[in-house]
């Protein structure tokens, strides 16, 4: 996909129907931005009832989202980074857990849910990951197509995070529609035509359900403890360290979101971009495992599922030539730092051998690197594997339907077709 030509007085990413723009003039305007103004500033515009703040810099190139990733104690999280508003520190603790906090708290939390991953459990879900993407292909062999997203791609990672954390499956479908809400805040499919005014709310209904879960599950474990994540988060570490109720309920929506938007995006993506690849798709049939590591990467940075993350500046600091204040909002737009040119050769094109392919697609190095990033890839490969395996000529039809969010880069629906098995 080459990018448009998009002049620089053109750009204005917080102008109303930006990000419902042709993805070729997205591209085409961080393009320009990483060659004539790396770190632009723009103005922020209300967020539901919270009025506009003082503006924001973006961070366009590889070499400023890295600087920032790899240096905390300047670009702070504590004030927010999944969003540019600021929030009331209660909605930042409750949706953003670990996201949004700064050491040594962040360690802490980081911490206590590292070890509760141990060795064992690993496998087990790693196991599970290869049980549940064979379930997903045999629920849909038989139908010659399906809404790849919705019947494919989002089960895989949705139900992994379940059992792992032990919900019941009849809870599966409750846990999925809450959490596309908070994916998909601004998009009418999953909140509805409401007003600015209410979107704060149904954020806070769908997060408040999901944490009400979490807190039933808790007291269940503490009465009849089971071999689940839920129960080991409970149970007091080496230190005697253990999440609180409040902190559990956290980064269970933070696991939901975040486990889920990664890999149900890339795999969204990974099946489009083969499709309009054909040969890349042959070539990665043809010899799977010596494709399987790289094709996963490309398919990560070509999605870029997340496409920014905030930080708040701790102190003054200059980048590309560009000075900042103390107390100014920066945001790491993943998204255009994985098309940098200087860092990519042919940024804009789509190569399962890419290789050095040192991309941000789980964010940048440093204590925020996502957590999940050795699951997520292994839930991509795996689920590639079976799809080539049972259903080699699975290929998308007609455009995706994306999600309109500044955020996740989303797809919502996806149409694929293939031979039916029986």
């Amino acid at each position: 996909m080459e990018p448009d030509l998009v002049p620089l007085d053109r750009i204005d990413l917080s102008e109303d129907g930006f990000w419902d723009r042709p993805r070729t003039f997205r591209e085409g305007a961080f393009q320009t931005l990483r060659r004539e103004a790396p770190v632009a500033k723009f103005d922020e515009v209300a967020f539901g009832p919270i009025p506009a703040g003082p503006g924001y810099h973006v961070l366009s190139t590889m070499q400023d989202v890295l600087f920032a990733s790899k240096n905390p104690q300047i670009f702070g999280s504590a004030q927010g980074a999944t969003s540019i508003a600021d929030l009331p520190p209660e909605f930042l603790d409750f949706f953003g857990g670990m996201i949004n906090m700064d050491d040594p708290r962040h360690a802490k939390q980081r911490k206590i849910v590292s070890a509760a991953f141990t060795p064992g459990r690993l496998k087990k879900v790693e196991d599970q990951v290869a049980e549940v993407a064979a379930k997903v292909v045999d629920d849909i062999a038989a139908k010659g197509s399906c809404d790849f997203v919705t019947e494919v791609a989002a089960r895989l990672p949705l139900q992994i995070i379940c059992e792992m954390m032990g919900v019941p499956e009849d809870r599966w479908e409750f846990v999925f529609e809450r959490s596309n809400v908070i994916l998909g805040a601004g998009d009418p499919e999953y909140v509805g035509e409401i007003g600015p005014d209410d979107l704060i709310g149904a954020l806070l209904t769908a997060g408040a359900e999901l944490a009400g879960l979490m807190t039933e599950m808790a007291e269940e474990r503490k009465v009849d403890p089971t071999d689940d994540l839920t129960t080991a988060l409970i149970t007091p570490d080496a230190d005697g360290e253990v999440l609180s109720q409040d902190d559990l309920n956290s980064f269970f929506v933070l696991l939901l979101v975040a486990g889920n938007e990664t890999t149900r995006n890339a795999i969204s993506h990974g099946l489009y971009q083969l499709t309009l690849h054909p040969e890349q798709k042959q070539q990665w049939i043809e010899d799977f495992e010596g494709h399987a590591r790289t094709a996963v990467e490309e398919i990560v940075r070509y999605a870029s599922p997340v496409i920014f993350m905030r930080r708040t500046l701790n102190e003054d600091v200059t980048l590309s030539g560009t000075d900042l204040k103390a107390g100014e909002k920066v945001m790491l737009w993943y998204a255009s730092a994985n098309r940098d040119e200087t860092v990519f050769e042919n940024p804009h094109a789509f190569d399962i051998t890419r290789t050095p392919n040192n991309h941000v697609g789980f964010g940048g190095p440093g204590p925020h690197f996502c957590l999940g990033a050795n699951l997520a890839r292994r839930e991509i490969m795996v689920m590639f594997r079976e799809l080539f395996e049972r259903l080699p000529d699975i290929h998308t039809v007609g455009e995706p339907d994306y999600l309109t969010s500044n955020f996740v880069n989303g797809i919502k629906h996806l149409r694929a077709e293939f031979t039916p098995v029986v």
